[in-house]
């Protein structure tokens, strides 16, 4: 029977890639601990190093989340004002 392939989250490969640029275990121990194969731990290790500059190339989430929340303040205070006029016109129409 064939072996399905498994698939880690991106959350799994940076701790595992963190754990390996520590250096206070080796590869070894580090595969048998998190059951990957030493040279996956090599891989995701240089990716994160390569791509770690991405991190400070973007902006934040808080000031994403910010922005995003007083749209979103700004909607739900919107569809207030349209619910209770819909309710004032429906009892005016007798519904």
């Amino acid at each position: 029977m064939k072996a399905k392939r498994r698939k880690f989250t991106a959350g799994f490969k940076a701790q595992v890639a963190i754990e390996a640029l520590k250096e206070r275990e080796s590869l070894a121990e580090l595969a048998k601990r998190f059951e990957v194969h030493p040279n996956m731990i090599s891989k995701w290790k240089q990716e994160f190093i390569e791509r770690s500059s991405e991190i400070f190339e973007t902006a934040p989430p808080e000031e994403n989340f910010e922005a995003e929340r007083e749209k979103l303040f700004a909607k739900i205070g919107r569809l207030e004002m349209e619910r209770d006029w819909l309710k004032k016109i429906s009892k005016m129409a007798g519904l």
